[in-house]
């Protein structure tokens, strides 16, 4: 799942540099490194939670 999880942000950070995704926050080609810091938090949180 974890491996999902990667391909799936590197994924989303390509797109973003090729065709800003027009979300709020994320209009500009230069706000990929936010989809790079939403995929470190989530994986700190999958982490945290694993027993």
């Amino acid at each position: 799942m974890g491996k999902l999880f990667s391909l799936l942000f590197i994924l989303l950070m390509g797109l973003h540099l090729i065709r800003p995704l027009g979300l709020p926050g994320l209009r500009r080609r230069s706000d990929f490194w936010k989809i790079a810091f939403a995929g470190i938090v989530v994986f700190s949180v999958v982490v945290l939670l694993r027993p």
